[in-house]
């Protein structure tokens, strides 16, 4: 019963929060207007700059957000215990990260929808705009190459995902034709959708597997090699040359294998390589054709799923199947951690970013959001409500990587059913056994991987599915899927938000190349990609881009903290009250400064040190300073100073910043 009444809490929790905080901020200190004029209408151009309905706006930005963090990070966190993991997700979303990702968005619709980057330079001053666009070239790189990596492994990991995912893309652009070239109704292509879009699943899951298969075959020097082993070629021995390989992929459709050797070493690279190309595609795409769309229709299949997941999680709650307490202890002493773990404090407010604050979530606000907002007045709606939504989210995560884990673990058998697992004693791994065997106190920190984080929600979501009927194999294709769905859509939009930095870096540093937005999107991918190729200790290319995984949760906490420094600084310059912003601003620089700190001082000291880590989190904890002392310095000039203005518009001289509260 705890576990449902964790659930009912926390939901209620969050509307609480919607319906009295967030007003109170929308109303009382943004001041929110619905006659102010908003950027997707001052320079519309149907590409990035386009009025959109609230809704559809909604699914955008709350797939956009969600991404794989509100799954990975809570999955990790319970390693300590399930409580700290709910109130930090709870908590943190209403006062911090609905605050954070409001504040941006707000600031940035108020200058013409430039980035938090860019406003940072007429808010603090010009060097804190370079320092914050450098920051966030930094981040989003690493972001890029991550998730291309993410999804590339949830692909290989489920190839009865791919089918839904891929199938999304061509619907999306049909409908989107459809509603802004040809005037149609948004719901009844939606409905449609949804529905092929769960029957993709099913013949995904049933029929239909998609997957790249690694083909290893060894080279020899040339036909007449026959020598055994012992005899030389060159100096070689002759058995060295035979026992060389050369990897290439098959792609594999069901049961079909095309028998085309594709020159790609492995599974991942081949997945990253062809999201990285579709990103491209996605980024020049105007937001109308592909990206407003298919984050609407995913967003309808998410939603989905999530209710399907409340609804297992009600049942099996209510019936006692998923029991809170005797699966997890709420606190996990030291003494029971894994080896390797780090501590709690500052650890928990790094692992978990997405669900709770995530300063990735500032620039999905300011970079594409306000670029589409049609009124001021949706805003709440938009930021506050979707972070209380992701927040939601990451309760469900945590009780499923639980609750849910301990309703029982099972294996894949080669027919692709599921046997429940036994203890030694013949008896069904349920409880705090069946917990405790996926994350084992007597493992190793470092070896909890990212196909143990996803493999522990799948799983858990998937007991909960069970409870109300849905068979546990197309249980796991769904969920699956859904973090699938969350990946891809932050993927193509981090892209984009790259496009927009590398812009505006390129016309800060006068490099025209970088000003087009193909130039801009090219240096996106490519870099993107070339990090997610990076090879790993084994020499395997694809598998270096997830060492910087660490630098990924303090790099987007200090983002958070430098988003919520221009917010302030947006209040401070306009005599508001600050407080509610400025206590979240200290704690989002300190504590991912902290982490950054520890992380450092152990890749230094580690018996093989690694530099390059060690190397990026200097520059990204210099510059984070640098812009902090920016800050401190011009804080006592700027009080109920204004910024100096954007230049008027050709066609419209004045543009509306603070209006009359009457949304």
């Amino acid at each position: 019963m705890m576990t449902l009444l964790v659930a009912i809490g926390s939901f209620f929790g969050f509307i609480i929060a919607y319906h009295t905080y967030g007003r109170w901020l929308a109303t009382k200190i943004f001041n929110l207007d619905s006659t102010a004029e908003v950027p997707s209408k001052q320079l519309r151009d149907d590409i990035d700059f386009v009025p959109t309905k609230k809704n559809v706006i909604f699914g955008h930005h709350f797939t956009s957000i969600a991404g794989t963090g509100p799954i990975v990070g809570p999955a990790i966190a319970v390693f300590w215990g399930w409580l700290p993991a709910l109130l930090w997700v709870v908590l943190g979303s209403i006062f911090i990260g609905a605050v954070h990702d409001f504040g941006a968005l707000i600031v940035s619709m108020r200058n013409r929808g430039q980035t938090v980057g860019e406003v940072a330079g007429r808010l603090i001053n010009p060097r804190a705009r370079i320092l914050f666009l450098i920051v966030l070239f930094f981040a989003l790189t690493i972001v890029l190459a991550i998730f291309g990596l993410v999804i590339a492994i949830i692909f290989k990991l489920y190839p009865e995902s791919v089918l839904s995912v891929w199938i999304a893309m061509p619907i999306a652009m049909m409908i989107g034709y459809w509603t802004f070239k040809k005037g149609g109704a948004l719901l009844g292509p939606s409905l449609i959708a949804l529905f092929l879009l769960y029957g993709a699943i099913y013949v995904g899951v049933e029929y239909l597997p998609i997957s790249f298969i690694e083909v290893t075959e060894p080279v020899v020097a040339s036909a007449e090699i026959t020598a055994e082993a012992g005899t030389t070629v060159a100096g070689v021995e002759a058995s060295e040359l035979v026992e060389r390989p050369t990897n290439f992929v098959r792609f594999q459709l069901g049961q079909l294998t095309i028998p085309v050797d594709l020159p790609l070493v492995n599974p991942t690279v081949a997945w990253t390589v062809i999201l990285m190309a579709y990103c491209f595609l996605a980024s020049v795409l105007p937001v109308w054709l592909l990206l407003q769309p298919r984050d609407y229709v995913n967003s309808h299949q998410l939603f989905v799923a999530l209710s399907l997941l409340v609804g297992g999680l009600c049942l099996a709650g209510f019936s006692g199947k998923a029991d809170l307490v005797a699966s997890t202890p709420a606190v996990i002493a030291k003494s029971d951690l894994p080896a390797n773990a780090p501590p709690i404090f500052p650890f928990l407010f790094i692992t978990i970013a997405c669900g709770a604050c995530s300063g990735f979530h500032c620039l999905v606000s300011s970079g594409t959001s306000s670029k589409q907002v049609e009124s001021e007045c949706d805003a709440q709606y938009v930021a506050y409500g979707s972070m209380l939504l992701e927040g939601a989210l990451a309760v469900i995560v945590i009780l499923a990587c639980t609750a849910g884990v301990g309703m029982g673990r099972f294996a894949k058998q080669a027919d692709g059913t599921f046997t429940q697992q036994v203890a030694a004693d013949g008896v069904a791994l349920t409880g705090h056994d069946a917990w405790a065997s996926r994350y084992s106190p007597k493992g190793d920190w470092t070896k909890f991987k990212l196909p143990d984080t996803v493999g522990a929600f799948v799983e858990g979501g998937a007991n909960f599915l069970s409870a109300i009927g849905i068979p546990l194999r197309f249980g796991i294709g769904i969920i699956a899927t859904l973090v699938a769905c969350f990946a891809a859509t932050t993927l193509d939009s981090a892209t984009r938000l790259q496009r927009y930095v590398i812009q505006e870096l390129g016309g800060t540093f006068s490099l025209p190349p970088l000003q087009n937005k193909y130039g801009a999107t090219g240096t996106a991918v490519v870099l993107g990609l070339a990090v997610a190729m990076l090879p790993g200790p084994s020499g395997v290319p694809g598998t270096g881009g997830l060492i910087l995984w660490p630098l990924f949760g303090a790099t987007n906490q200090l983002l958070a903290g430098l988003a919520f420094m221009v917010t302030v600084f947006y209040l401070w310059r306009r005599s508001k009250p600050i407080l509610f912003a400025l206590l979240p601003m200290l704690m989002m620089l300190l504590m991912p400064a902290l982490a950054l700190i520890w992380q450092m001082q152990g890749w230094l000291t580690a018996e093989e040190p690694n530099y390059v880590l060690f190397g990026f989190g200097a520059l990204i904890l210099g510059l984070q300073i640098w812009m902090v002392i920016e800050g401190y310095l011009m804080w006592p000039k700027a009080k109920g100073e204004l910024e100096r203005q954007l230049p008027p518009l050709a066609e419209k001289p004045t543009v509306a910043t603070v209006g009359s509260p009457n949304c």
